[in-house]
């Protein structure tokens, strides 16, 4: 006997968060009507997807010739059971004796969402990721399950890389050195820095990382998420407490999880509440027990990927200092960007680097390179050698990719003879402030503070984001957009990262087609200014 119908849905998949602190709404400007039209969107993805789903089970039920097939859904008892793929397809079926591998809502919305629009991300490139990079063009014969591409390129405005200071693409001063150092030293270690992978070149750039900060020491790695992920396990461990910004970056989070400690969050560049939780853990203490925290430490950003803005690190500091808490502060974004020599957003803000414990950064992005870097008291740098993971066991940065940093550091300090780095900090300043201006100016709803070299355009409803991307892609200019789980779910963007090596004829370019896009998918939420902005 046939189960019945209701029995053969399958289980509706959970709810991701939806609400939105109040100053976040604020912050975006997002209203009731936005919000609600946003959800109808995600309920009508949520419903056609339920119903392919239970029509693909339905046929395959019907189809199949496997007995073991048939047995499970003779058995109402087994629809709860787990769920597999069965000869290829993707509805849901049982098997006994194994768990589901993926996650039930990761799989549907993969299936059901994700797939409709993947064509939009992690497209590739055929070129250095310079003002202008060549996007390859791909194709799908199967509504974007599966993506094959071609030996076409477009010749696109880049808005999407990090390449913050321009020297990702080949620089007159660092690409000879960088060339030499492979000759020297060959493409890898192929060992740890605790064993083999230590040369010179790693100790040059550790102490002029230290010297550029302004800290004692430095250590560095491999990779700039595995700095955070690895390190914070090290620093912290059962007893303590981390208190992190909400909108910490995602290698944050995880080296939170790893490091055994209890984690709690406070709103987003919110010092008031950031400062009242720490009172009341201080009185509290330890769970069960009650006992005084054998540490704490605050964890914030210096800019905020997704939004652009700065962290309010003057208060925070303040507040640490106050409450006896270590203070950890993520640079990948602002260290080399920000700042009248650089130096990131202690220059920037005014805050002495000697009152922020540990400086972690990147030099993905302003410094075209891999890898990232803590830098502390010597201390502390010491114990991270023995006691780090990332140090003790991953293979150590590439000494090409080591070079490439130290010279790129060595044009930003004007340690190469010239003002170039001192022309390229004024240029990206300017760039960024005009292209957030001009953008506010048109209508967008734009985060981000002025200085920051990122910037995110609010599109709120999912249907919005590959209308706005392929759109843009067709006028050849290369946008990423974000969604949930990135952000939140009624939070989708375009992010646009400006780049020193951008002309004033490229940004007006870009923002000629992207507000033309903005008209043609309705993202403008705020009316323009009178004297609407000109295009030449």
């Amino acid at each position: 006997m046939s189960p019945p119908l209701f029995l053969l849905l399958p289980p509706l998949p959970p709810i991701p968060p939806l609400a939105v602190p109040r100053e976040i709404r604020r912050m975006v400007r997002l209203t009731f009507p936005t919000a609600l039209l946003t959800l109808i969107g995600y309920g009508i993805f949520f419903t056609f997807g339920l119903l392919r789903d239970l029509f693909r089970k339905l046929l395959n039920w019907s189809k199949s010739d496997d007995p073991k097939v048939f047995a499970l859904f003779s058995s109402t008892a087994r629809l709860f059971a787990g769920r597999i793929r069965v000869k290829g397809s993707s509805f849901f079926a049982f098997w006994q004796g194994y768990a589901p591998i993926c996650p039930a809502f990761e799989d549907f919305y993969t299936r059901r969402i994700y797939h409709r629009i993947q064509d939009c991300f992690g497209r590739p490139i055929a070129s250095a990721p310079d003002a202008w990079i060549d996007v390859v063009e791909r194709y799908s014969n199967d509504n974007n399950k599966t993506l094959h591409r071609t030996t076409n390129t477009t010749r696109c405005l880049n808005l999407g890389s990090y390449n913050y200071l321009g020297f990702a693409a080949g620089d007159e001063y660092c690409t000879p050195r960088v060339i030499e150092s492979l000759e020297s030293y060959a493409p890898t270690t192929c060992s740890s820095r605790a064993d083999a992978g230590t040369t010179k070149l790693h100790t040059e750039l550790e102490e002029l990382i230290a010297r550029f900060v302004g800290k004692p020491a430095a250590i560095t790695f491999g990779m700039g998420y595995v700095t955070n992920s690895s390190i914070i396990p090290a620093l912290v461990g059962e007893g303590g407490l981390i208190i992190s910004d909400s909108f910490n970056h995602n290698s944050i989070v995880n080296g939170a999880r790893a490091s055994g400690a209890t984690v709690m969050v406070f709103q987003h560049n919110g010092p008031s509440q950031l400062e009242e939780l720490l009172r009341k853990q201080i009185v509290k203490g330890q769970p069960d027990t009650g006992e005084p925290w054998k540490k704490i430490m605050v964890i914030v950003e210096g800019i905020y990927s997704m939004e652009g803005e700065f962290s309010k690190l003057p208060e925070i500091v303040a507040i640490c200092k106050k409450y006896k808490a270590y203070i950890y502060l993520d640079e990948a974004h602002s260290i080399g960007a920000v700042g009248k020599s650089g130096r990131g957003v202690c220059e920037l803000l005014g805050v002495d680097p000697a009152d922020v414990d540990i400086m972690m950064g990147t030099f993905t992005k302003s410094f075209g390179s891999c890898g990232g870097y803590i830098a502390a008291s010597e201390d502390i740098i010491q114990y991270l050698r023995y006691a780090c993971p990332a140090h003790l066991y991953a293979t150590s940065m590439s000494p090409p990719a080591v070079q490439q940093v130290i010279s790129a550091i060595k044009v930003v300090l004007g340690e190469d003879g010239s003002n170039r780095g001192a022309k390229k900090l004024a240029q990206i300043r300017e760039s960024s402030n005009y292209f957030r201006s001009e953008l506010k100016k048109t209508g967008f709803v734009v985060l981000g503070d002025n200085d920051s070299p990122v910037m995110s355009i609010m599109l709120y409803n999912l249907a919005k984001l590959p209308a706005f991307s392929r759109e843009c892609l067709r006028q050849n200019v290369a946008v990423v957009i974000v969604a949930y789980p990135a952000t939140p779910v009624l939070l989708a963007r375009a992010r646009i990262c400006i780049s020193a090596s951008h002309t004033r004829e490229d940004l007006i370019r870009g923002l000629k087609v992207i507000s033309e896009v903005g008209d043609l998918v309705g993202a403008k939420c705020l009316p323009a200014e009178p004297e609407k902005i000109k295009f030449d």
